[in-house]
């Protein structure tokens, strides 16, 4: 007979560091969320941000570096920065299974910093996946120049990275949405993503996900996406799934044929084996034939007439090892509540997809910014966003 397990100490520690002042706002609004089974680090050389943070664990890189400043752009001051302050970030890691790292690519501090904490975290053993943005056209080439060498960089300690040009908010959401709803919507695909995840490894269930098919997924993939959507009324499975598979906020990446998938169905008891198989049917369009897939449900009991679908897709534009990875399909289920009779939903070939972030109706309906040349002129406070 199976049994809920209340205990959520044996699930997989998750940790998500922001670095810089575009990762540590990406960490403040997901505290914000009040996210469960995720601990939350800010890492900054700049003293002042870290006192506005409302992220209770923070560390000051880089003291003897730069005087508690920021890194004036330079990614060289950054990287030294972290490694002055090596073991205070190897103490951060301890006994952590999975790391997020976020960051704005670009700038100083997280430019140089997130790929020295990215090798630490992978020297470690740390399942390690990197979710970075990128410079607006307006701020030149050199700044791009010196983010896509930060990114190259940050590829090489990282089991999967996830890229987001900031240039993909203005022509997405158009001239009028607000830059702070435009930058939430970029935070989003992170948060949807960690949320998803979470709920999949740490959420109490008939049958606990093991994380080493979430490793298996992530490990060593290079390329990825990731994103979610929820759906409501009579096609909610599909209208979810397509806002998970389709963000038009993520980087320009071929989708098919990605190499490993991890899916999350969130939903009520009201879900139904009809739809469980709908959602699997649209993920499998975009999976190698040999993907190595994990599907997660979690039942909960507060959703009524909605589901929500979060999907990552690793091993983009890569060619499979078929030594390391096989064809395996892994169901596992979640309950965030007991339910009286559980769900039991099987599916005998699920394959998958991509991802993207549902990206919320609500940001086009903002107070509207003034549409002249120098809208784009960003004061200092969102400037950080970048950094």
């Amino acid at each position: 007979m199976f049994e809920l397990m209340e205990n959520d100490s044996i699930g997989a520690v998750i940790k998500v560091i922001g670095v810089g002042g575009g990762g540590g706002n990406t960490v403040q609004q997901m505290v914000d969320a009040k996210i469960d089974g995720v601990e939350f680090i800010c890492a900054n050389t700049d003293m002042q941000a870290l006192e506005k943070t409302n992220c209770k664990n923070v560390i000051r890189i880089g003291q003897n570096v730069t005087k508690g400043l920021g890194a004036g752009a330079n990614p060289e001051v950054g990287r030294q920065a972290a490694l002055e302050d090596t073991e205070r970030l190897k103490e951060s890691l301890q006994d952590t299974d999975m790391v997020f790292i976020t960051a704005g690519m670009g700038g100083g501090t997280g430019t140089g910093a997130a790929p020295v904490i990215a090798q630490i975290a992978k020297e470690m053993g740390v399942l390690t996946v990197a979710v970075v943005t990128k410079p607006f056209p307006f701020e030149g080439k050199r700044r791009m120049d010196v983010a896509n060498k930060g990114i190259q960089d940050l590829e090489q300690h990282v089991d999967s990275l996830i890229t987001i040009p900031n240039g993909k908010l203005l022509t997405h959401f158009g001239r009028d949405v607000t830059l702070l709803n435009a930058f939430k919507a970029a935070n989003d695909v992170l948060q949807g993503a960690v949320q998803g995840i979470a709920e999949l490894i740490t959420c109490p269930g008939l049958v606990n996900v093991d994380f080493a098919d979430v490793r298996t997924v992530m490990s060593e993939m290079g390329m990825a996406m990731m994103g979610s959507g929820s759906g409501k009324g009579d096609d909610r499975a599909a209208a979810a799934t397509e806002l998970a598979m389709n963000s038009p906020l993520l980087e320009d990446i071929d989708m098919h044929g990605a190499n490993g998938v991890l899916v999350n169905i969130t939903a009520g008891m009201d879900l139904t084996i009809g739809e469980y198989d709908e959602i699997g049917d649209l993920i499998k369009e975009y999976a190698s034939d040999e993907a190595t897939v994990v599907v997660g449900t979690s039942i909960d009991m507060e959703m009524k007439d909605e589901i929500r679908v979060t999907v990552v897709a690793t091993g983009l534009n890569k060619k499979l090892n078929k030594k390391q990875f096989k064809s395996v399909e892994i169901v596992r289920e979640a309950t965030n509540n007991q339910p009286e009779q559980p769900l039991r939903a099987t599916r005998d070939d699920v394959d998958s997809q991509n991802s993207g972030q549902a990206v919320i109706d609500q940001l086009r309906g903002n107070d509207k910014v003034q549409e002249s040349d120098d809208y784009l002129d960003i004061p200092t406070f969102l400037r950080n966003q970048l950094d």
